[in-house]
């Protein structure tokens, strides 16, 4: 059995952990208690404040991404001939086969896509560098109009 003493000096050690914890200078164990728990009630209130500004931001954040869902982006699309290379470069919105009507564009005028990067996370956006095959005079107007034609074949864009 536990004597009174080795309560006492129990209780006193876990006291003397108790003021760390609330920053209380008091020496009484009334005063060492309460401030522990107005502590505590003071960190619940900073935790449900951080909760509703976490839910704020969110609620923000998902009615951005539904804004961007319902925004029009304009077709766009870039050719530049550096060398003997096609630059293009073209972005509109989402839908449809896109990339597939592009890519039988450059196959339908006999270009090879060197290298191409495309990003369809908001919107559909495409960089490509490509290649006459036989060195045949392709115009850059040709390809501009080609891919354009395909872009809006494809719908999922209303201008």
């Amino acid at each position: 059995m536990v004597t009174k003493l080795q309560r006492r000096t129990t209780y006193r050690r876990k006291l003397q952990f108790l003021p760390t914890l609330s920053n209380s200078k008091s020496v009484k164990k009334r005063s060492i208690v309460l401030n522990v728990l107005l502590h505590c009630h003071k960190l619940k209130l900073k935790l449900e404040g951080i909760h509703r500004e976490y839910q704020n931001l969110m609620a923000v954040r998902n009615q951005y991404f539904t804004l961007l869902k319902h925004i029009e982006i304009p077709k766009e699309v870039k050719v530049e001939k550096v060398g003997e290379e096609f630059v293009v470069k073209v972005s509109c919105n989402k839908g449809g086969d896109k990339l597939i009507s592009i890519l039988e564009v450059f196959e339908e005028l006999d270009l090879n896509v060197l290298q191409a990067k495309v990003s369809c996370s908001h919107f559909f956006a495409m960089e490509a560098i490509a290649v006459a095959r036989d060195q045949q005079t392709t115009d850059i107007k040709e390809v501009t109009q080609a891919i354009l034609k395909a872009i809006e074949k494809q719908g999922g864009d209303h201008m």
